[in-house]
Parts: structure tokens; C-alpha cells; sequence
């Protein structure tokens, strides 16, 4: 046996259908989320400046994930953020938050239309209400992928995001990007900060809505 996972690395183990019933600490996440209080710290030319942006973001249940004996049970998300009073978008994400309940393991698959990528990973109790996911340059597990421009101009060297689970139902992240920066002594620590409200409960997984339909109505 090779880490946690057995020597067959082809054999599939039996998941549950029902990954809502499966998601460790993201399961408090699960659903429809929305702010008008998010926070953002961001480099401009002058050096830093503040802005206040109103979020919606969308986590939904996918069906058990496999890589051989791998088992994960994750959320497929959507971001979307603007500045108060706006239309046009300030932020745009997608991704997935996964949970491997083996290895007690948190990732967050992240991706935005600025040409960059990250992997970020995480341990956690299955009923943690706090953790923490990091991304590092050059790493071949959890690291971070850019484009030429920002790669030279804005490198990121590291990603980490703090997220934490509210007795009131609520979450919150709180997320820095450090910068290395063309022009720059200093790495800049843009930072993202938010407290989400539930707008609706998450629909289920294709398995599990499946399994609970009476067979004679499907």
C-alpha cells in the first residue's frame, strides 16, 4: 500500500449516491449564497485600493467522483461579483470544492477568465467549521497555473483561503493571493473577504434525485 490508497490503483470503490449526505465540511456550504458586504484589496498603480463588492455564488452537488480507489464528493461552483451599483462584472470563478473523506482532505479547484488556474489543498475533521486550503508556485500537487502577462507582471507565488463555518448558518472566507509584482520591492497581499447568507437550499445530485424517485414514475 502506497499512502492511504491500496496497491490495485484500478479497482473503483462502492460510493454512496448521495453526496449532500457525504461532503464533510463543505456539506454547511452547500447551496446558494449571496452578499453585499464582500471586501476586496487589490493593487492599482498609486498602490493599493479598497473596494466593497456584492457577491452570488452557487455550490452544487456532483455525483461521486472516482480515480480508481480515489473517492471524492464535491460541489461544482459558479462566483459571480460586482461592484455595488454595477453591471459589469468585477470578479468572475468557477470551480469545485471537493472532499476525499480517506485522507480527510479539502480541494478547491479554482479558475478564472484572466488565463490563470489553481489547485489548492486542505486537511479537515469531517465537522470542522474552520480550514484552510493552500496553493504554491511550482508545486505538482496543489500549485497555481498563469498566463505569460500575468506571470511576469503579477506573479502569484502563493493562494490561501481561510474558510469559516458560522453557529447562524452563515460562512465566511477570507483569501490572500500574494503578489510578486513587476516594479515592486514588497510581495502585495491582495486579499478577498466575505460573509455569505444562504438564498436557497442546494438541488440534488443527478444519483441521489435518481434514487428518489419511485422506480413505476421515472
Amino acid at each position: 500500500m502506497s499512502g492511504p490508497w491500496p496497491d490495485d490503483i484500478y479497482t473503483e470503490p462502492n460510493a454512496d449516491p448521495d453526496t449532500l449526505a457525504n461532503l464533510g465540511p463543505l456539506r454547511a456550504i452547500a447551496g446558494v449564497w449571496g452578499t453585499d458586504s464582500g471586501v476586496d484589496d487589490h493593487p492599482v498603480a498609486e498602490g493599493t485600493e479598497e473596494n466593497q463588492y456584492i457577491e452570488r455564488i452557487e455550490l452544487q452537488p456532483i455525483d461521486p467522483q472516482t480515480n480508481g480507489p480515489q473517492l471524492f464528493y464535491g460541489l461544482r461552483y459558479h462566483t459571480h461579483i460586482v461592484k455595488p451599483g454595477e453591471v459589469e462584472s468585477f470578479h468572475d470563478q468557477v470551480g469545485y470544492w471537493l472532499w476525499e473523506p480517506a485522507t480527510k482532505t479539502v480541494i478547491l479547484m479554482l479558475a478564472i477568465p484572466r488565463a490563470q488556474v489553481a489547485l489548492a489543498g486542505g486537511t479537515a475533521e469531517p465537522d470542522a467549521t474552520e480550514f484552510e486550503l493552500r496553493a504554491e508556485r511550482g508545486s505538482t500537487t496543489f500549485g497555481i497555473c498563469s498566463g505569460p502577462f500575468l506571470d511576469q507582471a503579477f506573479l502569484t507565488r502563493e493562494f490561501r483561503i481561510r474558510v469559516t463555518i458560522h453557529p447562524d448558518g452563515r460562512w465566511s472566507y477570507d483569501q490572500v493571493t500574494e503578489l510578486a509584482i513587476r516594479g515592486r520591492d514588497q510581495l502585495f497581499h491582495h486579499r478577498d473577504r466575505s460573509t455569505l447568507k444562504k438564498i436557497t437550499e442546494p438541488t440534488a445530485n443527478p444519483l441521489a434525485a435518481a434514487a428518489a424517485v419511485p422506480v413505476g414514475r421515472r
